[in-house]
């Protein structure tokens, strides 16, 4: 019988904590145990093993940034609309590196895989905020990807330490979104 408390979603939820504090791909199914004060075997009641915990913690980093994300957009247009989702995706991956980086390399099972549904809630948001540029639809796509791109490279170098050049990263981080918007002004 499964502990008292102990559900997927507290599983789950330990497990992306633990990712954030040891790193993504790092926390096993036993500290993840040892975490929780169960024996591994309990684990097992509540997730099918180590890859479908990984799953299941990159479907919740893709809904929690789309919630950011969503959040930081409403009521906002153009570039204030592009600066909130680009700080938004930043402080959440800067925030949670382990969990988030789970979702890398990691692909939906199909439309109805909870990581495909995570990922929905991260690229609406981002399609509103392109939809006020008013670019021709044929290019909404290129645009997403770049958007997507942009802000993940930039928070993922980020949250690893990969900026060691003297100049502040607030400002490159800034310089960035004028850049982009000036792009998508100009269409």
């Amino acid at each position: 019988m499964p502990r008292a408390g102990l559900d997927t979603a507290a599983v789950v939820a330990a497990g992306a904590d633990l990712a954030d504090e040891v790193g993504a791909g790092r926390p096993t199914m036993a500290m993840l145990a040892e975490r929780l004060g169960v024996r591994t075997p309990s684990l097992y009641k509540h997730v099918a093993g180590q890859e479908d915990l990984n799953r299941r913690i990159a479907a919740l980093a893709m809904s929690e940034a789309g919630e950011a994300v969503g959040t930081a957009v409403q009521g906002r247009a153009g570039r204030d609309a592009l600066a909130a989702a680009a700080r938004a995706f930043r402080t959440y991956v800067v925030d949670h590196p382990g969990r988030y980086g789970t979702t890398i390399g990691m692909e939906p099972a199909g439309p109805e895989d909870p990581l495909a549904a995570g990922s929905r809630r991260v690229l609406e948001p981002l399609l509103a905020v392109l939809r006020g540029y008013d670019l021709p639809e044929t290019d909404e796509t290129h645009a997403l990807r770049m958007l997507r791109s942009l802000f993940h490279g930039f928070a993922t170098l980020e949250s690893a330490g990969g900026f060691q050049w003297s100049t502040d990263i607030d400002e490159s981080f800034e310089w960035l979104i004028d850049f982009v918007d000036r792009g998508l002004r100009s269409g």
